[in-house]
């Protein structure tokens, strides 16, 4: 039976095993007006990470703390944990096949090859593909790599909280951790180093934390509002990185556990989030890593004067022209 945290010790490990191969991103810390509320705000500019996003941490921890098959690594993805596994397979020396479904977008299956990868576009969503990935892994005895329901890889995961936490130090502790989520590997992560024992920063009680999806990618949400993962249909900007028709089991027990909170925006506030990440700061991020900023763009989550309000900006695979750039 899996813990319903992952301790802070896991989460500490794999910081310790994968530093050698994985950058430790820098964090940005701005006042809330910067993005029309009050108190500040501070970004964990996760998108700067290896493979381009934060999922390089638990596909590196996972490859590191296990013996990996001479058949290689195989991984069904909306395309970045595939780019993950696929970078970190490449570092260590393993093949590495990754299946993704036809709504990827073609900025991440072109960095899946760039990595040597076997990739296969089969099946319209993340679970189509994960069933053609077990069946591979059946035949081949490749080692399968989940993207978000592994305890190993949600410790990997967690190594941006333990970052996070170091960076913004104890002169005015987070109130609030703002994290998009799929199949919830990184809030899950996230989470755990939050709530298992009193922050680094000194604050007398755990940040609130905050998942945030799309109207349309809602994993969590109707997880949340029945209790237990529950299947959903997804759609819209984010599906290719938001897409899981359910919430890792995991995942969802750690949330339930820290009592996370669920925000919904619509696709245009995330277009707009991206625009103003661009416009503002000359930051172009993919779609699912602008939806904790369209959370307090939209003013589904705000700020108080005195308030800390912490941002993983997770991922930048995406092309340069997305969205409405051009809008003026």
């Amino acid at each position: 039976m899996e813990p319903s945290l992952i301790s802070r010790e896991s989460i500490e490990l794999a910081s310790n095993r994968i530093a050698p191969l994985l950058r430790r991103t820098p964090v940005m810390t701005v006042p809330g007006s910067e993005f029309g509320v009050d108190g500040t705000i501070t970004l964990k500019l996760e998108y700067l990470q290896q493979s381009g996003t934060f999922k390089a941490r638990g596909a590196t921890n996972f490859m590191v703390a296990n013996d990996i098959s001479p058949a290689g690594v195989t991984a069904a993805s909306g395309g970045n944990h595939g780019a993950a596994v696929a970078w970190a397979a490449q570092q260590l020396g393993h093949k590495a096949t990754i299946f993704v479904p036809t709504i990827s977008s073609p900025a991440k299956v072109d960095r899946l090859r760039s990595y040597g990868a076997d990739v296969h576009q089969v099946g319209s969503v993340y679970s189509e593909s994960l069933l053609h990935c077990e069946q591979f892994q059946a035949e081949t005895g490749a080692t399968a790599i989940h993207a978000y329901n592994d305890p190993v890889v949600v410790a990997g995961a967690g190594t941006t909280g333990l970052e996070l936490d170091q960076q913004c130090g104890s002169d005015k502790p987070i109130n609030s951790v703002l994290v998009a989520c799929g199949g919830g590997g990184l809030i899950a992560g996230v989470a755990s180093w939050f709530g298992s024992s009193t922050p680094a920063t000194g604050t007398s009680s755990a940040p609130i934390v905050v998942a945030c999806e799309t109207e349309t990618t809602t994993a969590f949400a109707k997880a949340k509002a029945a209790g237990h993962p529950v299947d959903v249909e997804v759609s819209g900007v984010a599906a290719d990185a938001l897409g899981a028709t359910s919430i890792g089991k995991i995942p969802f027990d750690i949330l339930n556990t820290v009592d996370a909170k669920s925000v919904l925006v619509t696709d245009d506030a995330v277009v707009d989030a991206q625009n103003l990440l661009w416009e503002r700061f000359r930051i172009v991020v993919e779609p699912s890593a602008a939806v904790p900023i369209a959370a307090v763009v939209s003013g589904r989550w705000a700020g108080s004067p005195d308030s800390h309000i912490a941002i993983v900006v997770c991922g930048a695979n995406t092309a340069v022209d997305f969205g409405a750039s051009a809008r003026r």
